[in-house]
């Protein structure tokens, strides 16, 4: 459409933006005149009512597709190691949604640590709470980034490994813990979160490496971790090892189980 042109201008004339604006207006108390009139008053005029339009087309745009990027375009990026470097191995690590600079770790033998900055800097944030080092997994609830429950004793048994004592909660980011029980079920290999209540969680407890005990299996709570209830058992020597909640349908709740010990 040529620039200028009386269609286009009546177009513009009756567009959402001018007549939000006119609204608005209106409610000031300013007086009344034509677009054609508005457009050639000041050019301070002319350029709220484009940045006006600019930001209806913006908001109009499509959500970006992440499928739409090949796997060529990330072919030139390498791994490499971000610390921290304390606290021997790790098996427990976890993202949180809309906060792409805040990750959390979990050592065999160290606690759990947090970046804020992508790993540039890392914070032990357990320290003086938890009674054991090893953490076997960590659960950022997706409906609230402040909430996060920690296992202790990873479930990745080998011949050497430390035992946890049960499961602990944030509800600060990390700032304080709360034990919440399950301290006999020594290592807990993974915690999933509903993903839109914090309060409902399960724990897949692996149990006893070095022999048969009862708190083990999948467990769940309902209240933010002040109850458990065993929601599936196999039998005394056989532990839950993982656990995930559908994100689109948390009615279906996935569970593997392990019959695994060790031999002192």
């Amino acid at each position: 459409m040529r620039r200028g042109s009386p269609h286009a201008l009546s177009q513009f004339a009756d567009s959402d933006v001018v007549r939000t604006f006119r609204s608005a207006r209106h409610a000031a108390g300013l007086k009344a005149c034509t677009t054609p009139d508005l457009l050639s008053r000041a050019h301070g005029l002319r350029v709220l009512l484009l940045c006006l339009l600019g930001l209806a087309v913006v908001h109009a745009q499509p959500a970006i597709d992440p499928h739409a990027y090949g796997p060529a375009l990330f072919k030139a990026l390498r791994w490499r190691s971000i610390g921290p470097y304390r606290g021997g191995r790790v098996t427990a690590v976890a993202g949180v949604p809309g906060q792409p600079q805040v990750y959390y770790m979990g050592a065999t033998g160290g606690g759990v640590w947090k970046t804020d900055d992508a790993g540039i800097t890392w914070s032990p944030i357990t320290d003086g709470y938890v009674q054991t080092g090893s953490v076997g997994a960590i659960a950022v609830a997706p409906s609230d980034p402040g909430v996060i429950y920690v296992g202790m004793g990873e479930a990745d048994i080998r011949s050497n490994f430390s035992h946890g004592d049960g499961v602990y909660k944030s509800v600060d980011a990390g700032r304080t813990w709360k034990h919440l029980g399950l301290a006999d079920s020594r290592q807990i290999g993974r915690i999933s979160v509903h993903p839109q209540d914090p309060d409902i969680v399960f724990v897949a407890a692996l149990g006893h490496p070095f022999g048969p005990n009862q708190e083990r299996g999948l467990f769940r709570t309902r209240n933010g971790g002040a109850a458990w209830e065993k929601v599936l058992f196999v039998d005394d020597t056989t532990g839950a090892v993982d656990v995930a909640v559908d994100p689109v349908n948390p009615r279906n709740v996935y569970a593997s189980f392990w019959p695994v010990y060790r031999r002192p």
